[in-house]
């Protein structure tokens, strides 16, 4: 049972933040359920179920699955308004892990292999912490005009996702091989290179933006670190 609720987590990972582009999502959200993306990415996250569990005998579950996917995303889009695109985004998020979670037990079969679980858990929180985490965070920093602060700061486009990215991984890494005081230099040295430019120009809230934003990162990779870590011995 646990692992096909992890292949099916990885699944819903792949077709909800890797092959999921910005237009569809800008589409579904004009067009609600007009939008012929809805419906295409509900497809492929079937087609994604199907290939990565690789068995036909778990048809009905995966088109339940794909059927609730269906039904969530169209009362997302259809109840959510501007001021609630945050708040509806982990409500979905929620409801579609909850759908999978509920579901397996019911159509599950009993008797299958346990070998892959590892490392089909690591995959996961692996791949966690890359696109989906940072679409989180700029869902959670979407309650701010981050542009507006960033405004006069050149960087490098995409600099400071793949820094969140490398810096999850590396903290993750840090973590399972047993190395907290890796994490704690990692912290130390990201302090050094950011804040220091911070104090120069004593702009507030970009200190605090960056504040929240590597806090929030390191968090959810500590977090992610524990929680696989925890779950390792019974996979």
């Amino acid at each position: 049972m646990i692992l096909i609720i992890l292949k099916l987590i990885l699944a819903h990972l792949i077709g909800d933040f890797f092959l999921q582009p910005v237009n569809w999502v800008k589409d579904k959200e004009k067009r609600k359920l007009k939008s012929v993306w809805l419906y295409i990415h509900v497809a492929v996250h079937i087609a994604l179920m199907f290939l990565i569990v690789w068995d036909l005998s778990y048809t009905v579950l995966i088109f339940s699955i794909g059927l609730l996917h269906l039904i969530i995303d169209g009362l997302k889009l259809t109840l959510q308004k501007k001021k609630t695109r945050r708040l509806f985004f982990f409500i979905d998020q929620l409801l579609h892990v909850s759908t999978i979670a509920i579901l397996v037990p019911i159509f599950a079969k009993s008797d299958f292999e346990f070998t892959l679980n590892l490392d089909l858990l690591l995959i996961i929180c692996i791949a966690f912490l890359t696109k989906p985490t940072s679409i989180l965070m700029k869902t959670i920093f979407s309650k701010w005009n981050i542009s507006k602060l960033t405004k006069d700061n050149e960087s490098l486009k995409d600099a400071g996702k793949y820094i969140g990215v490398l810096e999850r991984l590396l903290v993750f890494i840090f973590i399972v091989v047993g190395h907290w005081e890796a994490v704690g230099f990692l912290i130390t040295a990201k302090s050094v290179f950011r804040f220091g430019d911070l104090t120069a120009t004593k702009e507030r809230k970009l200190t605090e933006y960056i504040l929240i934003g590597t806090f929030l990162s390191f968090g959810i990779a500590i977090v992610v670190s524990l929680i696989y870590i925890n779950l390792k011995p019974y996979v």
